[in-house]
C-alpha cells in the first residue's frame, strides 16, 4: 500500500530574524522549540506513515536530540540533512523514500515550513486528500491587500485584480515520484526561476489544487512574527482551557 510522508522543511538558518544565535526553528515558542510544535502536528496525525524532518547538516545531531527528549512517537521521525536549496531539501526526501523501497505512483509527500507552527488538522487532511487526487496541491489564503506588482522595484507596473490573487501558505503536497521526475527534467535556468515545488509543476503545466489555509498559519520570519506566534500559542491554550 503506498504511504504518505509529512516532510517538514528546515533546511534554512532564519538570517531575517536578526542576531540570533540558532536558526529560527529552534527558537523557543511557549517554552519549547517552534519546530517541535511543528513536528507533533505531523506526528499526532493518523493520515501519515512517517515524517521526514530536514534541517542543515550543522544541526543534524541536534535535531535528533530534541525531537527524543520531547516527542514521545519518536520512532515515526526520521531526521536528515537538507539541501543547498528548498527544492533540492525535497528532492533529498524523496531519495530516502526511494531508499526505503516506498516511492511508487501513489507515495504522497506532504512538505511543510518548520516555522508555520499553526497548520491545523483539516489543512493536513485535505492536503493528503487533494495530492492524491490531483497529483498536487498548494495551501492558499485570498489576498487582503492590493497586490502591486514592479518591474524595474521603482514605480508601479500592474495592479492585479484582488479577486483572483491568493497568498501562497504551506503544506504543498504532491505525488512524490511525478515531482521528482518533473523537477530532473527542468534545465538549470528553470531550476533558478523556482521559489517553491508548486512552481515545478506550473512550469511543465500539471494541474496543482487550491486548499484553503488559514490566516494565523503563519511563518515565523521575523521577531515580531514570534511576539505574533506568542499571542497566538496563548489564545490556542485558553480556547483549551474552557473545552
Amino acid at each position: 500500500m503506498s504511504k504518505v510522508y509529512g516532510v517538514i522543511l528546515a533546511g534554512g538558518i532564519g538570517t531575517r530574524m536578526g542576531n540570533v544565535e540558532k536558526p529560527k526553528q529552534f527558537l523557543d515558542l511557549g517554552g519549547k522549540p517552534v519546530i517541535i510544535h511543528t513536528i507533533e502536528k505531523f506526528v499526532i496525525h493518523p493520515g501519515f506513515d512517517a515524517v521526514l524532518v530536514l534541517v542543515p547538516q550543522a544541526w543534524v545531531s541536534y535535531t535528533r536530540d530534541i525531537v527524543r527528549r520531547q516527542i514521545p512517537l519518536k520512532d515515526k521521525i526520521t531526521v536528515l540533512p537538507g539541501g543547498n536549496t528548498r527544492n533540492e531539501t525535497i528532492m533529498n526526501s524523496i531519495r530516502y523514500i526511494e531508499e526505503q523501497g516506498d516511492l511508487d505512483d501513489h507515495t504522497i509527500i506532504v512538505t511543510h515550513d518548520s516555522v508555520r507552527p499553526f497548520v491545523t488538522h483539516r489543512i493536513l487532511d485535505e492536503n493528503i486528500k487533494y495530492a492524491g487526487m490531483y497529483g498536487a496541491c498548494d495551501t492558499v489564503v485570498p489576498a487582503t491587500d492590493t497586490i502591486v506588482r514592479s518591474d524595474d522595484h521603482d514605480q508601479i507596473t500592474e495592479i492585479p485584480d484582488r479577486k483572483i490573487m491568493y497568498q501562497g501558505q504551506t503544506p504543498q503536497s504532491f505525488r512524490a515520484k511525478r515531482l521528482k521526475e518533473l523537477y530532473d527534467g527542468l534545465t538549470e535556468s528553470e531550476k533558478n526561476i523556482l521559489t517553491d515545488a508548486c512552481k515545478i509543476m506550473v512550469l511543465k503545466g500539471e494541474h496543482v489544487h487550491l486548499v484553503r489555509g488559514e490566516v494565523y498559519n503563519i511563518k515565523i520570519t521575523y521577531p515580531y512574527d514570534l511576539t505574533v506566534a506568542q499571542a497566538l500559542l496563548g489564545m490556542k491554550t485558553e480556547e483549551m482551557q474552557k473545552c
